[in-house]
């Protein structure tokens, strides 16, 4: 298994250099720059992270444009990235370097694995890309990479697991290219080595690959069976009060905690308890208009949601009311609720049109 490890360090380079993908943050190796990237990148599609990263460095374009910022601004640059503990310990992160380390990425892994944030994989990623060190950056994509090539049918959602794989990775980190050969992995994973429809035929690495000479690359990785995510109901309150539409502040701890939200309850209502709680908020509910049902998943429960469009003949002060446009500039809503208030807004736009 060793011997495949070695291969695999020198096999990679020389392909990486010529195969590489051209990304806004392979362009340097700026700590803030690399590491805001690898953030984005969590759980979320390269080709959605591009705008997102160039947008957010405009608007913040150093550390300390970060440590200072309002929270209300960050959140509107990450809206639809989802995951917004991503955002707030982004900028928690900027304020202890501004503190600590006098604005300055620390550059040593302990250091860089202490920031808030920041897991095993993503200390790796800065540790290696940024300051060449011999840290491996252990992903999805380099999980699968090598329980192919040694066919190890070790559970990958295993730390032990984790942990054994970036221990083998790191004896052979080349000298100078650790940077390199850490993203040399991440590359064959996210185009070559992919999770339904590998092209063995094209992989630098299928000369000693194990599950490609014995065809069995789709059974790798392997995980253990999930648990099934907890249903819940909710019943959403899209409420207008002539152009502004009612918006709150979820609590600071919990699902989604401390974002702006449209109303909403637990339990699903008819359209007769709609209404009566609506007049309970105090907005004088003239028209219920529309009705919508969509769901949506976190990492452990899924919304399965039911939204009221209601015309109101009071905006009470229990809420935030804000136009269309304030709700796109200045708002972020999470997508759970955003996907409603857009629909609607479309759909309105439409209407004004035709008409």
């Amino acid at each position: 298994m060793d011997s495949i490890y070695r291969k695999l360090a020198d096999t990679l380079l020389p392909w990486y250099r010529k195969n590489a993908r051209a990304l806004p943050w392979r362009q340097d190796t700026e700590p803030y720059h690399v590491w805001l990237s690898e953030i984005m990148l969590q759980q979320t599609r390269v080709e959605a992270v591009r705008a997102y990263y160039l947008r957010f460095l405009e608007q913040f374009p150093s550390i300390h444009a970060l440590a200072k910022a309002p929270e209300s601004q960050l959140f509107k640059l990450w809206e639809g990235l989802g995951y917004y503990n991503r955002a707030r310990n982004l900028q928690k992160a900027a304020r202890v370097i501004e503190t600590q380390y006098g604005g300055h990425f620390p550059n040593q892994y302990e250091n860089i694995r202490a920031l808030p944030g920041i897991g095993p994989y993503t200390a790796g990623a800065i540790a290696s890309i940024c300051f060449n060190q011999p840290y491996a950056a252990v992903d999805g994509n380099v999980l699968r990479i090598i329980t192919r090539m040694t066919e190890n049918d070790a559970p990958i959602d295993q730390t032990k697991t984790k942990a054994e794989i970036a221990a083998q990775l790191e004896k052979v980190y080349p000298k100078n290219d650790c940077g390199q050969f850490t993203q040399a992995l991440m590359e064959l994973g996210a185009t070559v080595c992919t999770p339904k429809s590998p092209t063995c035929t094209v992989c630098p690495a299928n000369d000693f690959c194990r599950a490609h000479a014995n065809g069995t690359a789709l059974q790798y990785p392997f995980k253990q069976p999930k648990k099934d995510k907890r249903s819940e109901d909710r019943t959403v309150f899209l409420l207008q009060y002539e152009d502004k539409y009612a918006l709150t502040k979820r609590t600071e701890s919990g699902l989604l905690s401390g974002l702006w939200q449209l109303p909403n309850v637990t339990g699903k209502m008819d359209a007769e308890q709609v209404l009566y709680t609506a007049d309970t908020f105090g907005v004088e509910p003239i028209e219920l208009y529309r009705e919508l049902h969509r769901s949506h998943i976190f990492t452990h429960i899924k919304w399965q949601m039911t939204c009221y469009h209601i015309l109101c003949a009071k905006a009470p002060s229990d809420f935030t009311w804000a136009t269309a446009q304030e709700i796109q500039t200045a708002y972020a809503l999470p997508t759970a609720f955003r996907m409603f208030f857009e629909f609607n807004h479309k759909t309105n736009q439409t209407k004004a049109i035709n008409e």
